[in-house]
């Protein structure tokens, strides 16, 4: 088997595992869905602590809209009074800052096409 480097020419020859439940591999799914990258560089830059940038894209509003649906599904699901898990909490921030970062991305948009 022949040998490839990524697209910015490194060699990634070394593996990372670690083991997580099935809720938290459901919500670092989520989250990588709603960041548009791939599983691996999605961890990658949350690991390293580097900027996880959004560009909106059907694909991206599709994976909003999945889940939008779960949180008003779990939602809908809640006694009255009664409060929601901190995993529900997390992914809708997630799904917060997601829209607004695109919100704040098609103003600018709009005020670029001005100029």
């Amino acid at each position: 088997m022949q040998k490839s480097k990524d697209s910015k020419g490194r060699w990634r020859n070394r593996t990372v595992a670690f083991r997580v439940s099935q809720r938290e591999w459901e919500m670092i799914d989520g989250m990588v869905s709603l960041s548009g990258l791939q599983k691996q560089d999605y961890i990658l830059r949350k690991l390293m602590d580097w900027e996880v940038t959004i560009q909106g894209s059907s694909r991206i509003y599709k994976a909003l809209k999945v889940q939008m649906d779960k949180i008003y599904q779990e939602l809908k699901r809640l006694e009255t009074g009664e409060r929601p898990d901190e995993d529900l909490l997390t992914t809708l921030q997630m799904v917060a800052l997601t829209l607004n970062g695109m919100k704040e991305e098609s103003q600018h948009a709009e005020i670029r096409k001005c100029f």
